[in-house]
Protein backbone atom coordinates (compact mmCIF):
# COMPACT_ATOMS: atom_id res chain seq x y z
CA UNK A 1 0.00 0.00 0.00
CA UNK A 2 1.46 3.33 -1.10
CA UNK A 3 -0.38 6.35 0.27
CA UNK A 4 -0.13 10.00 -0.70
CA UNK A 5 -1.19 12.52 1.95
CA UNK A 6 -1.67 16.01 0.57
CA UNK A 7 -1.23 18.55 3.35
CA UNK A 8 0.64 15.92 5.35
CA UNK A 9 2.95 18.50 6.95
CA UNK A 10 -0.05 20.09 8.62
CA UNK A 11 -1.52 19.44 12.04
CA UNK A 12 -4.04 16.72 11.20
CA UNK A 13 -2.32 15.34 8.11
CA UNK A 14 0.88 14.63 10.02
CA UNK A 15 -1.01 12.56 12.60
CA UNK A 16 -2.65 10.62 9.77
CA UNK A 17 0.82 10.01 8.33
CA UNK A 18 1.90 8.61 11.71
CA UNK A 19 -1.08 6.25 11.71
CA UNK A 20 -0.49 5.04 8.15
CA UNK A 21 3.19 4.41 8.82
CA UNK A 22 2.19 2.35 11.86
CA UNK A 23 0.24 0.10 9.47
CA UNK A 24 3.42 -0.54 7.50
CA UNK A 25 2.28 1.54 4.52
CA UNK A 26 4.65 3.52 2.33
CA UNK A 27 3.75 7.18 2.86
CA UNK A 28 4.52 10.18 0.68
CA UNK A 29 3.60 13.66 1.91
CA UNK A 30 2.88 16.46 -0.55
CA UNK A 31 2.75 19.92 1.02
CA UNK A 32 3.64 23.46 -0.07
CA UNK A 33 4.50 24.44 3.54
CA UNK A 34 2.29 27.52 3.33
CA UNK A 35 0.85 26.58 6.71
CA UNK A 36 2.36 23.15 7.36
CA UNK A 37 5.78 22.60 8.92
CA UNK A 38 8.55 20.39 7.60
CA UNK A 39 9.25 19.15 11.12
CA UNK A 40 5.72 17.73 11.35
CA UNK A 41 6.43 15.16 8.63
CA UNK A 42 7.15 11.94 10.52
CA UNK A 43 10.36 10.00 10.10
CA UNK A 44 9.71 7.23 7.62
CA UNK A 45 7.51 9.33 5.32
CA UNK A 46 8.97 10.86 2.16
CA UNK A 47 8.35 14.56 1.64
CA UNK A 48 7.70 16.34 -1.65
CA UNK A 49 7.28 20.11 -1.58
CA UNK A 50 4.61 21.04 -4.12
CA UNK A 51 1.48 23.17 -4.51
CA UNK A 52 -1.62 21.10 -5.29
CA UNK A 53 -2.71 23.81 -7.74
CA UNK A 54 0.34 23.09 -9.94
CA UNK A 55 -1.33 20.76 -12.42
CA UNK A 56 1.78 19.64 -14.29
CA UNK A 57 3.84 19.06 -11.15
CA UNK A 58 1.11 17.08 -9.40
CA UNK A 59 0.47 14.97 -12.50
CA UNK A 60 4.20 14.18 -12.80
CA UNK A 61 4.41 13.17 -9.12
CA UNK A 62 1.42 10.85 -9.46
CA UNK A 63 2.78 9.25 -12.65
CA UNK A 64 6.13 8.59 -11.00
CA UNK A 65 4.86 7.39 -7.63
CA UNK A 66 1.84 5.25 -8.68
CA UNK A 67 -0.04 5.68 -5.41
CA UNK A 68 -2.67 3.12 -4.41
CA UNK A 69 -4.44 5.50 -2.01
CA UNK A 70 -4.68 9.29 -1.74
CA UNK A 71 -5.71 11.15 1.41
CA UNK A 72 -6.55 14.78 0.65
CA UNK A 73 -5.93 17.08 3.61
CA UNK A 74 -4.40 20.03 1.72
CA UNK A 75 -6.71 23.02 2.08
CA UNK A 76 -7.23 26.65 3.00
CA UNK A 77 -8.71 26.01 6.45
CA UNK A 78 -9.85 29.35 7.87
CA UNK A 79 -13.54 30.25 7.73
CA UNK A 80 -12.91 34.00 8.37
CA UNK A 81 -10.21 34.02 5.68
CA UNK A 82 -12.65 32.45 3.23
CA UNK A 83 -15.14 35.24 3.94
CA UNK A 84 -12.46 37.85 3.33
CA UNK A 85 -11.16 36.24 0.13
CA UNK A 86 -13.61 33.71 -1.38
CA UNK A 87 -11.64 33.55 -4.64
CA UNK A 88 -8.47 32.33 -2.95
CA UNK A 89 -10.45 29.84 -0.88
CA UNK A 90 -12.02 28.39 -4.03
CA UNK A 91 -8.66 28.39 -5.82
CA UNK A 92 -7.18 26.07 -3.20
CA UNK A 93 -10.19 24.11 -1.96
CA UNK A 94 -11.98 23.57 -5.29
CA UNK A 95 -9.50 24.01 -8.13
CA UNK A 96 -6.67 22.43 -6.15
CA UNK A 97 -8.91 19.48 -5.36
CA UNK A 98 -9.73 19.07 -9.06
CA UNK A 99 -6.03 18.90 -9.89
CA UNK A 100 -5.59 16.07 -7.38
CA UNK A 101 -8.72 14.22 -8.52
CA UNK A 102 -7.62 14.46 -12.14
CA UNK A 103 -4.24 13.03 -11.22
CA UNK A 104 -5.95 10.19 -9.33
CA UNK A 105 -8.10 9.34 -12.35
CA UNK A 106 -5.11 9.27 -14.71
CA UNK A 107 -2.81 7.23 -12.50
CA UNK A 108 -5.19 4.45 -11.45
CA UNK A 109 -5.42 5.32 -7.76
CA UNK A 110 -7.64 2.77 -6.01
CA UNK A 111 -9.10 4.86 -3.16
CA UNK A 112 -9.49 8.59 -2.48
CA UNK A 113 -10.26 9.97 0.98
CA UNK A 114 -11.68 13.50 0.92
CA UNK A 115 -11.55 15.63 4.05
CA UNK A 116 -14.76 17.61 4.33
CA UNK A 117 -16.07 19.84 7.13
CA UNK A 118 -18.98 18.80 9.30
CA UNK A 119 -18.61 22.10 11.09
CA UNK A 120 -19.55 24.10 7.98
CA UNK A 121 -21.31 22.03 5.29
CA UNK A 122 -24.57 21.90 7.31
CA UNK A 123 -24.62 25.69 7.74
CA UNK A 124 -26.95 26.79 10.52
CA UNK A 125 -28.54 23.46 11.43
CA UNK A 126 -32.21 23.04 12.32
CA UNK A 127 -31.31 20.36 14.89
CA UNK A 128 -28.28 19.08 16.74
CA UNK A 129 -26.36 16.91 16.51
CA UNK A 130 -26.24 16.92 12.70
CA UNK A 131 -26.63 13.64 10.83
CA UNK A 132 -25.36 12.93 7.33
CA UNK A 133 -28.82 13.11 5.76
CA UNK A 134 -29.38 16.67 6.99
CA UNK A 135 -29.47 19.33 4.24
CA UNK A 136 -26.14 20.74 3.11
CA UNK A 137 -26.59 24.50 3.47
CA UNK A 138 -23.13 26.06 4.01
CA UNK A 139 -23.07 29.65 5.27
CA UNK A 140 -19.43 30.50 4.40
CA UNK A 141 -17.26 30.25 1.27
CA UNK A 142 -15.17 27.62 3.07
CA UNK A 143 -18.26 25.50 3.68
CA UNK A 144 -19.42 26.03 0.10
CA UNK A 145 -16.05 24.83 -1.22
CA UNK A 146 -16.09 21.75 1.01
CA UNK A 147 -19.64 20.93 -0.10
CA UNK A 148 -18.61 21.29 -3.74
CA UNK A 149 -15.61 19.09 -2.99
CA UNK A 150 -17.87 16.26 -1.87
CA UNK A 151 -19.84 16.46 -5.11
CA UNK A 152 -16.72 16.62 -7.26
CA UNK A 153 -15.33 13.62 -5.41
CA UNK A 154 -18.53 11.71 -6.06
CA UNK A 155 -18.43 12.68 -9.76
CA UNK A 156 -14.81 11.60 -10.27
CA UNK A 157 -15.50 8.38 -8.42
CA UNK A 158 -18.46 7.53 -10.62
CA UNK A 159 -16.81 8.62 -13.88
CA UNK A 160 -13.49 6.86 -13.25
CA UNK A 161 -14.26 3.88 -11.04
CA UNK A 162 -12.43 5.56 -8.17
CA UNK A 163 -13.42 4.34 -4.73
CA UNK A 164 -13.86 7.21 -2.28
CA UNK A 165 -14.91 8.17 1.23
CA UNK A 166 -15.60 11.65 2.61
CA UNK A 167 -14.91 12.43 6.27
CA UNK A 168 -16.80 15.40 7.72
CA UNK A 169 -14.69 16.56 10.64
CA UNK A 170 -16.01 18.47 13.61
CA UNK A 171 -13.48 20.67 15.48
CA UNK A 172 -10.23 18.75 15.61
CA UNK A 173 -7.68 19.59 18.31
CA UNK A 174 -4.49 18.09 19.69
CA UNK A 175 -0.67 18.20 19.65
CA UNK A 176 0.97 20.08 16.71
CA UNK A 177 -2.17 22.16 16.24
CA UNK A 178 -1.77 25.59 14.71
CA UNK A 179 -4.02 28.56 15.53
CA UNK A 180 -5.86 28.44 12.18
CA UNK A 181 -9.31 27.02 11.54
CA UNK A 182 -12.33 26.47 13.74
CA UNK A 183 -10.58 24.44 16.44
CA UNK A 184 -7.48 26.63 16.41
CA UNK A 185 -8.84 28.20 19.58
CA UNK A 186 -7.34 25.31 21.57
CA UNK A 187 -3.84 26.12 20.30
CA UNK A 188 -4.41 29.83 20.90
CA UNK A 189 -5.65 29.25 24.45
CA UNK A 190 -2.73 26.95 25.27
CA UNK A 191 -0.20 29.52 24.07
CA UNK A 192 -1.90 32.38 25.91
CA UNK A 193 -2.23 30.45 29.17
CA UNK A 194 1.45 29.45 29.07
CA UNK A 195 2.39 33.09 28.46
CA UNK A 196 -0.02 34.32 31.15
CA UNK A 197 -1.66 36.58 28.57
CA UNK A 198 -5.36 37.56 28.26
CA UNK A 199 -7.58 35.52 25.94
CA UNK A 200 -10.59 36.43 23.79
CA UNK A 201 -13.76 34.33 23.68
CA UNK A 202 -15.60 34.86 20.39
CA UNK A 203 -19.24 34.26 19.57
CA UNK A 204 -20.85 35.79 22.63
CA UNK A 205 -24.35 37.04 21.89
CA UNK A 206 -24.90 38.37 25.40
CA UNK A 207 -22.51 39.18 28.27
CA UNK A 208 -21.42 36.05 30.09
CA UNK A 209 -23.00 33.53 27.69
CA UNK A 210 -19.68 31.76 27.11
CA UNK A 211 -19.43 32.11 23.34
CA UNK A 212 -20.00 29.60 20.55
CA UNK A 213 -20.72 25.92 21.10
CA UNK A 214 -18.62 23.39 19.21
CA UNK A 215 -17.97 19.65 18.99
CA UNK A 216 -14.30 18.97 19.76
CA UNK A 217 -12.71 15.68 18.62
CA UNK A 218 -9.17 14.59 19.47
CA UNK A 219 -6.71 14.29 16.58
CA UNK A 220 -5.66 10.77 17.53
CA UNK A 221 -9.25 9.62 17.13
CA UNK A 222 -9.45 11.44 13.78
CA UNK A 223 -6.34 9.62 12.58
CA UNK A 224 -8.03 6.33 13.48
CA UNK A 225 -11.01 7.28 11.28
CA UNK A 226 -8.62 7.84 8.37
CA UNK A 227 -7.17 4.38 8.92
CA UNK A 228 -10.65 2.83 8.91
CA UNK A 229 -11.53 4.68 5.68
CA UNK A 230 -8.74 2.95 3.77
CA UNK A 231 -10.78 -0.23 3.56
CA UNK A 232 -14.32 0.78 4.57
CA UNK A 233 -16.99 3.36 3.82
CA UNK A 234 -16.82 3.39 0.02
CA UNK A 235 -19.11 5.91 -1.64
CA UNK A 236 -20.26 7.48 1.64
CA UNK A 237 -19.74 10.59 3.76
CA UNK A 238 -19.28 10.21 7.51
CA UNK A 239 -19.43 12.61 10.45
CA UNK A 240 -16.27 12.44 12.54
CA UNK A 241 -17.24 14.04 15.82
CA UNK A 242 -18.51 13.31 19.32
CA UNK A 243 -22.08 14.78 19.31
CA UNK A 244 -21.15 16.76 22.44
CA UNK A 245 -21.46 20.55 22.57
CA UNK A 246 -18.83 22.56 24.47
CA UNK A 247 -18.94 26.33 24.91
CA UNK A 248 -15.74 28.22 24.22
CA UNK A 249 -15.63 29.52 27.82
CA UNK A 250 -15.94 25.95 29.18
CA UNK A 251 -13.12 24.88 26.86
CA UNK A 252 -10.93 27.62 28.30
CA UNK A 253 -11.79 26.60 31.85
CA UNK A 254 -10.84 22.99 31.14
CA UNK A 255 -7.48 24.09 29.75
CA UNK A 256 -6.90 26.37 32.74
CA UNK A 257 -7.61 23.39 34.99
CA UNK A 258 -5.02 21.34 33.08
CA UNK A 259 -2.54 24.20 33.40
CA UNK A 260 -3.28 24.98 37.03
CA UNK A 261 -3.53 28.70 36.28
CA UNK A 262 -6.04 31.27 35.04
CA UNK A 263 -5.80 34.22 32.66
CA UNK A 264 -7.99 37.30 32.05
CA UNK A 265 -10.86 36.82 29.60
CA UNK A 266 -12.50 39.22 27.15
CA UNK A 267 -15.75 38.19 25.43
CA UNK A 268 -16.31 39.22 21.82
CA UNK A 269 -19.20 38.86 19.39
CA UNK A 270 -19.36 36.34 16.52
CA UNK A 271 -16.84 36.63 13.67
CA UNK A 272 -17.88 36.67 9.98
CA UNK A 273 -18.96 33.17 8.94
CA UNK A 274 -19.28 31.87 12.51
CA UNK A 275 -22.07 29.36 13.20
CA UNK A 276 -23.53 29.73 16.68
CA UNK A 277 -23.58 26.01 17.52
CA UNK A 278 -22.61 22.77 15.78
CA UNK A 279 -22.18 19.14 16.76
CA UNK A 280 -22.01 15.93 14.76
CA UNK A 281 -23.66 12.57 15.33
CA UNK A 282 -21.03 9.86 14.67
CA UNK A 283 -23.48 6.92 14.63
CA UNK A 284 -23.08 6.30 10.90
CA UNK A 285 -19.29 6.16 11.29
CA UNK A 286 -19.75 3.53 14.00
CA UNK A 287 -21.80 1.43 11.60
CA UNK A 288 -19.89 2.02 8.36
CA UNK A 289 -16.32 2.48 9.56
CA UNK A 290 -16.34 0.76 12.92
CA UNK A 291 -15.18 4.10 14.36
CA UNK A 292 -16.05 5.84 17.60
CA UNK A 293 -14.35 8.70 19.45
CA UNK A 294 -12.30 7.22 22.28
CA UNK A 295 -10.67 10.24 23.93
CA UNK A 296 -12.60 12.36 26.43
CA UNK A 297 -12.32 16.12 26.08
CA UNK A 298 -10.62 16.41 29.47
CA UNK A 299 -7.99 13.79 28.59
CA UNK A 300 -7.41 15.22 25.13
CA UNK A 301 -7.01 18.78 26.38
CA UNK A 302 -4.54 17.66 29.03
CA UNK A 303 -2.44 15.85 26.39
CA UNK A 304 -2.62 18.91 24.15
CA UNK A 305 -1.62 21.34 26.88
CA UNK A 306 1.32 19.15 27.92
CA UNK A 307 2.52 19.17 24.30
CA UNK A 308 2.46 22.96 24.09
CA UNK A 309 4.07 23.35 27.51
CA UNK A 310 6.88 20.97 26.59
CA UNK A 311 7.42 22.78 23.27
CA UNK A 312 7.86 26.05 25.17
CA UNK A 313 10.47 24.38 27.39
Amino acid sequence: MKICITGGAGFIGSHVADAYLALGAEVVVIDDLSTGLRRNVPRGARFVEADIRDRERVAAIFRAERFTHVNHHAAQISVPASVQDPRFDADVNVLGLLVVLEACAKSEVEKFIFISSGGTVYGVPDRLPCVEDDPLAPASPYGIAKTAGEFYTRFYGSANGLRWTALRYSNVYGPRQNPHGEAGVVAIFCSRIIAGAPVQVFGACAPGDGGCERDYVYVGDVAAANVAALAKGDGEAFNIGTSTLTRTRALLEALQAAAGRTVPVEERGPRPGDVRANSLDPSKAARGLGWRPRTTLEAGLELTFRHFAAARG
